[in-house]
């Protein structure tokens, strides 16, 4: 299923779903079983306003995002359940609506595991309502006649925030995740005698050693020669109860004039939430590094990639450049130019958790200023 690819031309079991999904959502109104140009421009559509990368082609991500949006709540009870978990629109909304009243849902992510359960017991128990953790007929009644008309999911922003203000300036006893990601599971890009496999590995080994020298508890999620999935990425970094996730990719494009940096960060259109720290240190990884190369800036941007979405700790995905455009592939291969971008995360990571007073303008901070300053202890 993850090498699922449906296009235009296809009218196979796979397209009659999708087309089935896109008429339940609202983006089609027709019964035709073929994935023709309306069908794509749809597809499009719904990966743009999603948060999805936005081709017109579904793939085993947009799949599943296509089956959790048909869902609206009341459609069927809820309840904590053996892997997979249920996932849904209906349940985002139930996230929602109790973390506008209060109860702690955790983030918002249309995921129902413990901490869902446990926020829904919360408000049964204040609601009067049978206390079993299912969402069913009679909880989702009491949730919709009680909910609060206050601005959706602003106590887990302030939650969010309050941690991260709460853990303090200094790196030391941080626990950080690094991410050598290689694209695709399993295989990496590769352009202009460049790999990326190696490239963010080495990377990944470039900051690892400026952090541990911080006093950080660095981790990362794979070796010189394994290629874990995605979920077995999500799982190691939420075991570790990581402070922030950094992931690092290579890009490519069959246009070799597609060149620069970009970051991402976990951020929903549709459900109107997105994690305010990962947006912070997106943009602070966005600034130092191109105030500190000459990468071209690709600016930060809101995705829901389950990389962002599943893993508890803050995420940022950074795009290093294109290996595919000789100018930013001859850059990465340089180790100086990785020492420059192992430097600019650094800082950003820092500069993250100082207070406003404390910090510098982008570009500025070295990290031999962090020592003198006495961030590290």
């Amino acid at each position: 299923m993850d090498d699922l690819s449906v296009g235009k031309g296809d009218s196979s079991d796979v397209a009659t779903r999708v087309i089935s999904f896109l008429n339940k959502i609202g983006l089609l109104n027709s019964q035709k079983t073929l994935f023709d140009d309306e069908v794509e421009n749809s597809v499009r559509a719904f990966q743009q306003s999603r948060g999805l990368t936005v081709t017109g082609v579904v793939n085993a991500v947009t799949l599943r995002a296509l089956d959790e949006a048909r869902w609206k709540l009341g459609d069927r009870s809820l309840y904590l359940k053996e892997l997979p978990l249920m996932r849904g629109d209906d349940i985002a909304l139930l996230q929602s609506r109790l973390t506008e009243m209060g109860f702690d849902c955790g983030r918002v992510d249309g995921v129902f595991g413990l901490r869902t359960e446990t926020a829904v017991k919360e408000f049964q128990k204040s609601a009067g309502a049978n206390i079993d953790g299912q969402c069913g007929p009679a909880t989702i009644t009491a949730l919709l006649r009680l909910t609060k008309t206050i601005s959706g999911g602003v106590p887990s922003l302030l939650r969010e925030s309050a941690v991260q203000k709460n853990r303090g300036p200094a790196l030391a006893n941080k626990i950080i995740v690094l991410d050598p990601s290689c694209g695709g599971e399993n295989k990496g890009i590769s352009a202009h005698g460049v790999d990326e496999s190696e490239i963010v590995y080495d990377l990944a080994q470039r900051l690892e050693g400026r952090l541990l020298a911080l006093g950080v508890s660095v981790f990362l999620t794979r070796g010189s020669n394994n290629s874990p999935t995605e979920l077995e990425r999500i799982s190691f970094s939420n075991e570790t109860k990581a402070d922030l996730m950094v992931s690092f990719h290579a890009d490519s494009y069959p246009n070799e004039k597609a060149e620069g940096v970009s970051t991402y960060f976990y951020g929903s259109q549709t459900h109107g939430i997105h994690s305010v720290v990962g947006d912070r240190f997106a943009s602070l990884v966005q600034r130092e590094i191109c105030a500190r190369t000459d990468l071209l800036n690709c600016r930060t941007h809101a995705k829901t990639w389950d990389l962002l979405r599943l893993t508890t700790a803050p995420t940022v995905r950074v795009d290093l450049g294109y290996l595919t455009n000789r100018h930013d592939a001859d850059r990465l291969g340089r180790g100086d130019f990785r020492d420059v971008i192992a430097e600019s995360l650094v800082i950003a990571i820092q500069r993250l958790y100082l207070a406003s007073e404390d910090d510098a303008k982008t570009g500025t901070l070295k990290i031999e200023d962090l020592r003198k300053a006495g961030i590290r202890k």
